[in-house]
């Protein structure tokens, strides 16, 4: 059991540091802040949680466990909040989103896929 137990807290641990990873790189690589929000977003609930997860199944069913769940539920409440007023704050601010302009096959394709 011990083995399971260990074998499912590393591959939270790794799971949760790839997304991490993964969100960085989306912090630096994309145009605008609303974008990089939702890369903020997927270290957020993505990477901490499993992480979180991970350092639970580690720590067994310990004080430890009851304080985890605890950031958890901290990250859970806070991190959206936070997002949003962010992105809120933006739009307020005049920022307008990056978009490219759709070309004609491109609106036509968009239409058919609305259509019933």
């Amino acid at each position: 059991m011990t083995l399971a137990v260990d074998i499912a807290s590393w591959l939270c641990l790794v799971a949760g540091a790839l997304l991490c990873l993964a969100g960085g790189i989306g912090m630096i690589r994309f145009p605008d802040v609303y974008a990089r929000s939702h890369a903020a977003g997927v270290i957020d609930t993505g990477g901490a949680y499993l992480i979180l997860l991970g350092l639970a199944l580690q720590a067994g069913f310990s004080l430890i466990t009851v304080k985890l769940v605890l950031i958890g539920l901290l990250l859970f409440f806070t991190c959206p909040t936070a997002t949003h007023a962010l992105v809120k704050a933006a739009l307020a601010g005049g920022l307008e989103p990056l978009c490219r302009e759709l070309g004609a096959d491109e609106t036509a394709d968009l239409a058919d896929e609305a259509a019933p």
